[in-house]
């Protein structure tokens, strides 16, 4: 996710818009989803802020590029992604809302990434829902392997979220429990 996650995709007859440079102009649409604004790019490809036409709300849509999705390596990792996620339900962890395409439909967290340094209580609060997350993503033997500052957001309401289980993996001899 690299600050949010996902990209607008869903375009087998406008696949001219996923080229490989990636950029989508906003108000371009894809599948149900309007392009909003670029909000973050990392390994994977970018994420963008895209408004869900049909149930009214914003969503993140993480997008890879055209050449990733040609290589069976990188594809298999952004599958392991959705199905990882898929398998995970708690109030810490961005949820999915699906895949079209090369693109994975993810909630949106409003908020920024914590900095410091800060008040030990408020680190404290943050330490505790982050060790939440992590605890019961375990519980589902799946580990995430990412963590940093910019693959946490904390909402307006002090509410922390976990983002990018790209690198997630699930426990050696194990399977991901369903949610």
């Amino acid at each position: 996710f690299h600050n949010v996650f996902a990209r607008c995709l869903y375009a087998p007859h406008n696949s001219s818009i996923l080229s490989n440079n990636m950029s989508i102009p906003a108000g371009t649409r894809i599948g149900p989803y309007e392009c909003l604004e670029l909000i973050g790019k990392g390994g994977m490809g970018e994420v963008y802020r895209a408004r869900d036409t049909k149930l009214k709300r914003d969503v993140a849509l993480k997008v890879l590029p055209a050449a990733f999705a040609r290589d069976p390596e990188r594809m298999a990792r952004f599958q392991r992604e959705a199905e990882l996620l898929a398998a995970l339900n708690h109030p810490n962890i961005a949820a999915i809302y699906g895949v079209e395409e090369r693109a994975l439909v993810m909630e949106f967290v409003e908020g920024e990434s914590p900095k410091g340094p800060m008040p030990f209580d408020e680190a404290w609060k943050i330490a505790l829902q982050i060790a939440a997350a992590l605890e019961y993503a375990h519980e589902k033997g799946i580990m995430h392997r990412d963590l940093k500052q910019a693959n946490i957001k904390v909402t307006p309401e002090g509410n922390v979220k976990l983002l990018d289980f790209g690198l997630a993996k699930a426990f050696a001899g194990q399977q991901a429990a369903p949610a």
